[in-house]
Formats: structure tokens, sequence, C-alpha cells
């Protein structure tokens, strides 16, 4: 709501002429942005806080004791008891113009508490992802006072930036969303009143850009700068204006390095805003081989404003042995290593986040070896293009270092490249962990590979190695499955990633997975970074074994878990456990590639902040992803390595293990993004390949009378809250970091999945449509988006119920008609009396490709996808995993009923193993004796149970002793006796345990138990 000491309609008045005028209007007044005059909390204002503990409560009282105050006046009352963070903010409906105005002010009644509040302004990009500008003020006053800050005396926020914000350093003001108060972690109150802009800017200067911020040149090369002239208001030039250069001091000497240059470009009035002109420095040789030289080029003119750094023109490195591509990786990082100063050294172990840059340039100064995007931090433009724009320019800054080594760029692409608009969105690893296909896995890691590749990133946060225990854990979708013989399967996905030029990441080491509920002490968390309570022999057998396969297919880095491990001697944080990390990983299992540390996670760590950044640099870890406090870290680790706390030892072989991996990614020759397959980012056949995926990884559950898969001339009715939103079929780690529901990103849902097959289609959301006339109900319910320990259950009170809307569209639609539950979700979920549902199919989180999930809904592909979790009776079973002594499931873990022929599968395995060695020559015998037509129904199921099963006992010894058989051919085998188990119904232990023995290699065994199960 507006006020002003005028009428409102005044001041409505005034703001509609401030934002149609040009912006070099004079401000007449202040204008008041927000008052309090409502009965409630005005629209667009609104408290956030790390949990709902911290976050303030808000409420619109009588302040008619603030100074010059009406009798009526109405205040906003903050009450808090912030544990880490909390605040408020008002966003507003619509962008402002604030730039005629000289500064920002309001009231607060505070208590002389002396504690310092930070508010902070949003300045352009979008509602939720607006360049962060900071002041502060000391709350050392009990009573009213007015706080008056002048836009200049406010900063770029550091400490962090949300996605997709603007990175250009500077408060334009010219397009404010709106402000945010953040308040102390501690309890108290404070009262806010009137905010304001007030004042009258100075005259904006024309901002003078360079087209680049760096300009690498060789040795007798030419550096050519374009500079451009841009007005305040986008008009053209209204006077003649000179625009001087001269090179400046740098590293380079002018006459023996290079030319020296100076002198002035002259735009005549009435250029067009925009425009460029351009100037040149030569460069020479000096016949020298040395490291890279500088020469910076100062702009000035009467009236402009230079660029916020200086652009800088960078004689390239040369002659020096690690610059050598022909060599050695080995000798080449000897040489770059003993060049290298400590300063440089530790910059090369740090990691910042992309909007944490103070400036740019800062890259260069902080020699950093490596930024990061977190999940959602995304250019301004969310297209492939921006992104490969974006990292070329922060790879550009390292070329103004001496040594010239070259970023590493880092991404969560967890399920495909998921940050960036319009690319292929993988299921999430549970999905992909129920096609029970590691050949596919491996496929959509080499696709993901060539889109992340594609716009100039070289290293992704992937796979979840994690064995995931516990249903109610908020990251159990981004694991594999239960079962670390599945989840070791599926270490696939490393070479797909790796021989396709992007270095892959084996998280969460160790254990992450196994977190006992409760023990979380993260916010409200409630299992997630939480302490594995296991013995080490259990450690090693069950969560270690995934990584154990991940170092030998060479994985490049590993990244350890924000959990404790406690073994019987107490918890200990792993990124403090030297004995997992440079003991077991680095020493007993031989990883040779760099450990990089999970989001902030060395702050963990009990003790002040030197004890966490040398506990963990000599725990093993070798690169440190800070995100935002880059400053403190390298002046940390540099004050720990010349005390002698941290030895140069450890810094060495930190370091060498980085520059390892960026020469053998060919950084030092290839530094930018290669653009020539950015096209392929979301192809059709990327995505033909999701598709294929998404349908792999559904579950049939339940197909009481064969009603799946449904005929094409069916009349379909669909209901559900997921039948038609792509952003909760994507979930979590889809664009942003929570994801969210709605149209987030390109895609099909699996709505228009369904109508793309059926020729009849009915939706309601709600059921709310009538419901008479139709064949078949399709209800598409299941979970909304979360992330990590967001997603714990007891946290905010998430559960693994289905909605109550949920709940009540199956109980209507079931309830008039035949009906299939599509369950979309990120876990098993309690899934209720099911008497009146014919079909149950688990969908996981499919991702974009919606058609994927209706192609086996109507017949397109076969149900073919099994239970990578144990899929409880009751929540009360939860933890309930394969091998538990006590195991009485409502579906074992892999289970998963096929609506293909079990003899068809047979035939293909047969004929496949007929031209392989000899022991799968001897084990197609076998089949071929078991295809007998005597021995089968007509359907194609199994007649002869007893014979059947015994030829495929003998089958799967002989390919236990094979080296040509496939895991995909020996699975098909397991498949048909699987089918006679799932049939008889009997023994869910035996049913799951024959599936981990499957994955584990054990053929024989596994077709012995599911023998056993139906005796």
């Amino acid at each position: 709501m507006f006020r002003s000491s005028r009428p409102l309609w005044v001041a409505l008045t005034l703001l509609a002429s401030l934002l149609a005028a040009p912006p070099a209007l004079a401000a007449a007044e202040p204008l008041t942005i927000t008052d309090f005059e409502s009965d409630g909390v005005p629209t667009g204002v609104y408290a956030w806080g790390n949990d709902a503990a911290s976050t303030p409560a808000l409420t619109v009282e009588p302040g008619a004791d603030r100074p010059d105050a009406p009798a009526t006046n109405r205040v906003l009352k903050s009450v808090y008891n912030v544990s880490q963070w909390g605040g408020w903010s008002h966003d507003l409906p619509a962008t402002q113009d604030w730039s005629p105005y000289e500064g920002f002010s309001f009231w607060v009644n505070g208590t002389g508490s002396g504690q310092r509040i930070f508010f902070e302004l949003k300045d352009g990009g979008g509602p939720a992802s607006s360049e962060l500008f900071e002041s502060s003020f000391t709350d050392d006053t009990a009573g009213w006072r007015k706080v008056v800050v002048p836009f200049s005396s406010f900063t770029r926020r550091t400490d962090y930036q949300p996605g997709g914000a603007p990175t250009d350093g500077e408060l334009d003001l010219v397009a404010i969303w709106g402000y945010a108060m953040r308040l102390p972690a501690t309890s108290g109150t404070l009262t806010w009143d009137e905010f304001q802009i007030y004042g009258t800017a100075p005259p904006r200067p024309v901002r003078l850009s360079t087209d680049k911020p760096v300009y690498p040149v060789n040795e007798r090369g030419e550096a050519e700068i374009a500079v451009t002239v841009t007005t305040a208001d986008g008009a053209p030039l209204p006077a003649d204006l000179a625009v001087d250069y001269k090179t400046g001091t740098g590293t380079a000497t002018p006459g023996g390095d290079y030319t020296a240059a100076q002198g002035t470009l002259r735009f005549p009035a009435g250029t067009a805003s925009g425009s460029a002109k351009t100037f040149t420095v030569r460069t020479l040789r000096d016949g020298q081989d040395e490291v890279a030289e500088t020469i910076p080029v100062e702009l000035s003119g009467t009236g402009t404003r230079p660029p916020a750094e200086s652009p800088v023109i960078v004689i390239n490195a040369h002659g020096l042995p690690y610059l050598n591509a022909h060599k050695p990786v080995k000798e080449r990082v000897a040489d770059l290593l003993g060049r290298m100063t400590l300063d440089e050294k530790i910059g090369q172990m740090t990691q910042a986040e992309r909007g944490a840059l103070a400036k740019q340039s800062d890259i260069a100064a902080y020699r950093l070896g490596s930024l990061l995007s977190g999940g959602g931090s995304t250019p301004p433009r969310n297209t492939p293009a921006a992104w490969a724009d974006m990292i070329d320019v922060f790879q550009l800054q390292t070329r103004q270092t001496r040594l010239q080594v070259p970023l590493i760029y880092g991404v969560d692409a967890v399920h495909g490249h998921n940050n960036v608009v319009g690319a292929t969105i993988f299921p999430h690893n549970i999905g992909m962990g129920a096609t029970r296909d590691p050949g596919l896995v491996e496929r959509a890691g080499e696709i993901t590979a060539k889109e992340v590749k594609a716009t100039g990133i070289p290293w992704n946060f992937s796979p979840c190695l994690c064995v995931a225990r516990d249903d109610r854990w908020g990251r159990e979708y981004e694991s594999f499955g239960e079962d670390p013989a599945l989840v070791t399967r599926m270490a696939t996905v490393i070479d797909g990633l790796q021989d396709h030029g992007v270095l892959a990441t084996a998280k969460h080491y160790v254990g992450d997975g196994g977190t006992a509920y409760g023990s979380s002490t993260t916010g409200d968390y409630t299992i997630d970074q939480g302490v594995t309570k296991v013995s080490r022999q259990e450690l090693e057998a069950v969560h270690l074994a995934p990584f154990a396969e991940a170092v030998k297919r060479g994985v490049a880095t590993v990244m350890p878990s924000f959990s404790s491990v406690d073994s019987g001697a107490g918890p200990l944080k792993m990124h403090a456990h030297a004995e997992l990390i440079n003991g077991t990983l680095k020493g007993r299992l031989g990883f040779k590639g760099f450990v990089i540390s999970d989001w902030q996670a060395i702050d963990q760590i009990p003790g002040d902040y030197p004890g966490d950044v040398r506990t963990s640099i000599n725990a093993g870890l070798d690169m440190i992803m800070v995100p935002y406090a880059y400053p403190q870290f390298t002046s940390t680790l540099k004050a720990e390595v010349e005390a002698g706390r941290v030895p140069v030892a450890r810094v060495d072989d930190a370091v060498a293990r980085i520059l390892t991996q960026k020469f053998r990614l060919g950084l030092f020759e290839r530094p930018y993004a290669d653009r020539s397959r950015i096209g392929d980012v979301g192809s059709a056949a990327h995505r033909a390949v999701a598709r294929t995926a998404a349908a792999k990884s559904q579950v049939l559950l339940k197909n009481d009378g064969g009603l799946l898969p449904l005929r094409r001339d069916a009349k379909v009715y669909v209901a559900g809250s997921n039948a038609d939103d792509l952003g909760n079929q994507s979930g979590g780690w889809t664009i942003t970091w929570q994801g969210s529901p709605g149209p987030i990103t390109e895609g099909t849902t699996i709505l228009r999945g369904i109508r793309s097959r059926a020729a009849s289609v009915t939706y309601s959301r709600d059921a709310s449509a009538g419901l008479a006339g139709h064949d078949v109900g399709v209800v598409v319910v299941g979970e909304t988006p979360y992330a990590e320990g967001q997603g714990d259950v007891g946290r905010a009170g998430r559960t693994l119920d289905l909605s109550a809307a949920d709940q009540a569209a199956v109980a209507k639609v079931c309830g008039a008609m035949k009906c299939v539950v599509l369950v979309v979700s990120g876990r098993p979920m309690r899934l209720g009396d099911l008497s009146g549902v014919e079909a149950v199919v688990a969908s996981w989180l499919p991702g974009t490709e919606g058609d994927g999930v209706a192609d086996p809904l109507f017949g397109a592909r076969p149900y073919t996808g099994r239970l990578p979790f144990t899929w409880f009776r009751s929540v009360a079973q939860v933890p309930i995993n394969v091998g538990d002594a006590s195991y009485d499931p409502l579906f074992p873990y892999g289970w998963g009923l096929r609506t293909d022929r079990a003899r068809d599968r047979l035939d293909a395995a047969q004929q496949e193993l007929a031209g392989g060695d000899r022991r799968s020559k001897d084990a197609a015998a076998e089949l071929l004796l078991a295809l007998g037509a005597r021995y089968w129904n007509a359907d194609g199921s199994v007649g002869d149970a007893r014979t059947v099963l015994g030829r495929l006992a003998t089958a799967a010894s002989l390919l236990e002793q094979s080296a040509s058989d496939s895991y995909a051919v020996d699975d098909a085998v397991v498949s048909v006796a699987r089918d006679v188990a799932q049939r008889a119904g009997r023994r869910p232990d035996l049913q799951a345990s024959a599936d981990h023995e499957l994955a584990a290699g054990n053929l024989r065994k596994a077709v012995d138990l599911l023998t056993r199960s139906i005796a």
C-alpha cells in the first residue's frame, strides 16, 4: 500500500507519473512505498526464516506514538526468535524506477539491543532472482528513530545471491522489485513504519563499457577494444562526448612487451545510446618464455562513468613446459606446481558460488580454482547460450593471472542438465534404479554430459551413490535404491559422464543414506545430515561398496556427506573423518582424483573456523566449496599453513590432484565453451532417450483383471494433482534447488502424454467434472517437489500420506469406475486400502517426458520396472529394507508385474546366448529345453513351473561361469522365475533377496530363492 504526507490519491498520481516518465525526471518529494494503514499485513509483505520457529510473526497494530504520526497511524510489528536466519520482505507488484531518488528511509521502533540489522534492495532480474544490495543500521536506540540511507551506501551482498540474479554488481535502481529486512539471530521485537524513497539523485552519467573485461593476446598480436557509451535514459547523446583511453601500469613493460597507447574516441551529439568505437593495442615479442603479463586500460571522460573494473589486456603465458600439451600430465603438473606461490595453490583449493563474487575480477585476485552454480543459480536469461556466455566470461578472468590456470566450473546436473530451461530432464535416480538397466543409466549420463559440456561446464556433482535405507529421508529419490548391489550396478553413469568429457562426482561419501531418524541437528531437518549409526562391517558392506566401484571406474572427484558416522566411538562429521577419507578412500581404495567438500559443509565441524579449515584439509579434502566465504577461507588456510598446522605437502598433494584433472580435461588448451553442440541441448533425440527411461522406470504394482494396458479407444477420465503438472512430475533439483509446481521448463505432462494415446479424455484435477460415461479412470497423485532435508518426514508437517485432495480424487473416481492410480513421488507412499483400485503404478519422478509414462499405460511399451525400494505396508514399518529379519511389506523390493510375455523374453535371451562363449551356449541349450511348448500356457506364461524353473536354475549356474553374457540377458532369464513367484504371492522376503542376489551377480541363488518362494 502506498502513502505520502499528502492524501493517498496524490501519492498514487505521483507514482504513476514517475513510472511513466523518463528515468531522468527529478524527484519532487519523498514517496512512500509501504505503510500499514490497512487492517492486515499488506499484500506482498511476508515473513520467512530457516524454519517455522525462526519465521517472525507479523501483525499490524496502532502506532500513534511514532513522532509526527497521525492519531490513526498503524505500524508493522515483527516478533522474532531467529536461530539461523529470518526476516520479512515486501515484494512489489511490479518493478519501480527509483533512480530519480537519492536514497531509502524508514522508521523503526527499536529496543537499544545493540544488534546490527541488515536490510536489502532487490534490483533488476525477476521477483525471486534480483541482485541484492545491502546496508545496515544498529539498534542502539530504545524507541522510534528514522533510518536514512543514501543509495550510494548500499553494497552488493556477498554472502548470498539468488539463482538467476544479474551479476553486473551495480545498483541500477531502474527496476526495483522490493526490499527485505534481515533480523538478527536472536529474539526480540521491532516495529516498522513508512518506508520511503527520498531526495533527488545527482545527474546520471553516460556509462562506459567494453565488449570484454579481459583481452588475451599472444606476443606480436593485437587487442582491439570496443568502448560502448550508454545513456541513463537510452536517449541519444545530447552533446559531443570525448572518451579518453590510455594503457596503464601492469606487469607488462611498455616498449618491451607492448607499444603504449593513448588517445581519444569522439562520439558526436546525437550518437545512439549503445554505440561503440574501437582502438587497438599492439604487443611485441621479447624472445623469452614467460608467464602472463597484464596491461590495464584506463577510460575517462567528462560526464561519464567508467567501467566498475578497468579492462585488462593480457599477454598470454608462453613457452613454459606445463603449457606443452604433448608432455605427460604428470610432468605438466610437476612443472606448474613448482612455479606456484602459496596464494596460488590455496586459490586452486577454493570453490566459490558464481553469485557470491563481490566482483568478477575476484576470480583473478584470489586465483580461484573453481566456481559453481548451486541449485537454481542461473544466468538471468536461463538459456544454454547464456550459460556458455556466463562461464566464458568467468574463464576470461583467469587469463589475467600470471599462470593462467583455468577454472573448473561445477553444477548439480543430477537428472539431466536440470538447472537449464529446455534441457533434457531424466527421471530421478529412484526411477533410473527401477529400470534395472545399467546401459540406459550410462546412456543418460552420456546425454547429460553432452548437454552440460555444450554450455561450457566440465564438472558434474553427480552421481549420488547413496544407499537410502529410510523412506523418511528427503533425499531418497536421489538414490538408485536400498540395495548396495543395485546402486553399484548403476555406477555405469560415471562412464557415461566421463567418457564424454565431464568429470563425475561420487557422492555423498559415505553413509548419507543410513542416517538415523531424529539424529539431524541441522535446523528442523529430522534425518538429513544426521548420524549413521552402524557397525564398521555394515558401513563397508552397505554404504561403502558403491564408492569402491566408483573408484574402480576411475571417478574423478568424490564429495563427502554432511552427515556423521558413528561406529561405536561417537559421531564424527564425514568432512573431518581422516580415517575414512585419507585412510580408506585415498589409501585402501586407491582413489587418485580429488575430494570436494559439500556446500559450506566444513562449517558444521565442531570448533572455530580455523579449526574447521585445518581439520578438513588434513582429513583429506582437496577443494572446499566455501561457497560465499572465499576471502575468509583463503586467508585462514594461508595462516594455518604458515603456522605449520597444515603441512605444505598436504597442500601440494591437493593441488596436484586438482591440476591433474584440469590437464586431463584439456582445459589449458580449450578453456571456453564448445558451442558446436549447443543445439543438442533438449534435442528430440535426447528427449527420446529420456522418454524411454521414463517408460522403463514405471513399476506396475497391481493389475487386477489385466486392466493394463488400457485400450486406446477407451473413454478415459483423468484426475489428480500430478496429472498435468510438469514441475511436480520432475521433482526437486529442477530449474531451482527445491523445484516447484507448474510449467517450469519445456516438456510433456502425463496428461498430455495420455491425450496423445487415448481417443477420448476428460480431465478434472479434483474429479469435480461428471463421472458418468467413462470406461476407465486414471488418477495421478503423489508429492510436490522438495530437495534435501526440506523433504524430511516430520519437518513442517510432511508425511508419507497422500494429500487429502488426492485421497478424495482416488475415492471418487475409483468408486465410480475401474481405475488405475499412478503415484508420482520421490519415495514409497502410504496407499491405504487398495481393494477398490484395479491397478497401481509407481511412476516415481519421471522428468519432463510424460509420454514415457503414457507409453506402457496404453501398451506402446510393456511394464518392466521393478521396485528399487521396499514399499511399506504401514508407516510403522519404516525403515524396512531387503534382508531385514522381519519383512512383511505391501510390495517387496524387486517387485514389478510385467505386461510382456515371459516366453518371448526367454526366447530372445536364448537366441542371444547361443552366439556367446561355451558356457553361454550351454546355457542357451538349457533354455531351449525350457522353451518346450508343453511347459507354457497359451498367454506366454509358465505352465509347468517345476520343469521351467529347474532348467532356469541350471542355465543360471552356467551363466555365472560365462564371460560373454550381459547383465540384461541374465536379468531376462531370472525375470521368468520372478513372474512365477509374483503370481504365487508368497514369501516376499525370498523374492526381495532374490533381486539382491541377481544384482550381486549370483544368478543361481536368485533362481533358487524364487523357486523356494513358491514351494
